[in-house]
């Protein structure tokens, strides 16, 4: 009697050439994926077919017997063919049940399919790995990694310590951010993922860090923080002091004769901390600012350096 054929390497998308390990890896993550505990309701119908041809294809290809007598089949057979079994290869289709509990509680669900009791007979499944009469199986799965960003502030990362975040209506805990973090450093919250299935362990959290912007620094490189120093043009010919803002509060910054813009004015160890110790520089750069409206005085003063100048007042200062 002719049965369909099943791909069991398409089933867990996998190639034919596949070791062991990389069957059981893509076993375990297909089979959380469709695993009806954790599907909706209304789903949930779907996804335990699904799951039982999944636990089908894990049954035939991590069993290194039934892999090899059914990889003597060959490889042009393709899932959905009609396919007539070996003599002896089984159990006549129809002939007593095998059936598969894939969750703990659950109702029995259909066995095996035809094609499967036609190469092993149908107690073929109720082997070691079954662990009970019948072929009844418990599949114990770990719950999923879950990725999320936590957004974080320049003061989170310049002083660390704890953060509190929500994970649901009922649920929260604190996140430790350690001195040394950047945006984009993953923080590992072991057990906090996915529940798991069947007594499984839970999955792990792990929190990306995103950095909000900031209003006045900018992070420059791995450990230094730079920011914009407007300085009239006066300022910046004479030189001078000038009162700037860290974040640590604010101090009084030398400007050199002469700066230009752009130049990058440096004050030591006001960066970002390094995990080992120690911290990066604030980088003062200067943008040279002239006056929108300047009063009468200054309009004055300005004609005056035009006049004094000693270079053409039609030629651009770097002409």
């Amino acid at each position: 009697m002719a049965v369909k054929f099943r791909d069991y390497y398409e089933v867990l998308g996998v190639p034919r050439t596949s070791t062991a390990e990389e069957i059981k890896r893509a076993y375990r993550l297909l089979a959380r994926k469709h695993h009806p505990d954790l599907a909706p309701a209304a789903e949930r119908a779907k996804a335990q077919e699904r799951f039982k041809e999944l636990n089908e294809a894990n049954e035939v290809l991590s069993d290194s017997e039934k892999r090899a007598k059914y990889d003597a089949l060959g490889a042009n057979w393709r899932g959905g063919m009609d396919f007539t079994p070996p003599p002896g290869g089984g159990w006549p289709p129809g002939e007593g049940q095998w059936t598969t509990v894939e969750g703990g509680d659950w109702e029995d669900a259909a066995g095996f399919s035809d094609f499967f009791a036609s190469l092993f007979g149908r107690a073929g499944a109720a082997g070691s790995r079954a662990g009970a009469r019948g072929g009844r199986v418990k599949v114990v799965l770990p719950g999923s990694d879950i990725e999320a960003e936590l957004p974080v502030t320049l003061e989170d990362l310049l002083k660390g310590g704890k953060r509190r975040i929500a994970l649901g209506p009922d649920r929260s805990l604190d996140v430790e951010i350690p001195l040394g973090a950047r945006d984009g450093t993953v923080l590992r919250l072991a057990g906090q993922g996915g529940r798991g299935v069947n007594g499984g362990p839970p999955g792990d959290l792990y929190m990306h860090l995103r950095l909000q912007p900031h209003p006045t620094y900018r992070v420059a490189g791995g450990d230094d923080l730079e920011m914009d120093l407007p300085l009239w043009p006066w300022q910046a010919v004479l030189g001078g002091d000038v009162r700037i803002v860290t974040p640590e509060g604010p101090v009084t910054l030398t400007v050199p004769a002469g700066t230009q813009s752009g130049r990058r004015l440096r004050l030591r160890g006001r960066g970002l901390s390094r995990a080992p110790g120690g911290r990066g520089d604030l980088h003062a750069v200067v943008r040279i600012v002239v006056p929108e409206q300047p009063s009468a005085a200054e309009r004055e003063a300005y004609e005056t350096l035009k006049a004094r100048a000693s270079v053409a007042a039609d030629r651009p200062a770097r002409g």
